[in-house]
């Protein structure tokens, strides 16, 4: 398992990535918002309209997932704090110093995860 330092400097620089990914994510947002209130507003008819609310769908589910991975990391933190982090919180088994060197913020082992 990862020592607690070595697990909060990961989780550290993977939430501080994510926020900024978020923040690009929300910036990029609010431009596509912007660029189609100028837009012509008839989607049904604009060859662009649909292009946009894809885009702007798509970025959306983005910035999702990135808040998601946040409400991860930080329950990793919690964990971390508790003396549970690197314990599957389905099982209670170890999880692989290799799984959470790739996901620090994995809350379940290899078994428990698959079994999704």
């Amino acid at each position: 398992m990862s020592s607690p330092p070595d697990a909060r400097a990961r989780l550290a620089a993977d939430r501080a990535e994510t926020l900024g990914r978020l923040a690009g994510l929300e910036r990029e947002q609010a431009d596509i918002i912007a660029a189609a209130q100028s837009a012509n507003a008839d989607d049904e008819h604009d060859p662009e309209g649909a292009t946009i609310a894809f885009e702007r769908e798509h970025t959306a589910a983005l910035a999702a997932r990135a808040r998601e991975h946040l409400a991860d990391i930080d329950a990793a933190l919690a964990r971390l704090d508790a003396g549970r982090y690197g314990t599957c919180v389905r099982c209670g088994a170890p999880v692989s110093p290799a799984r959470l060197e790739a996901r620090p913020a994995a809350a379940t082992c290899i078994a428990c995860a698959s079994r999704r």
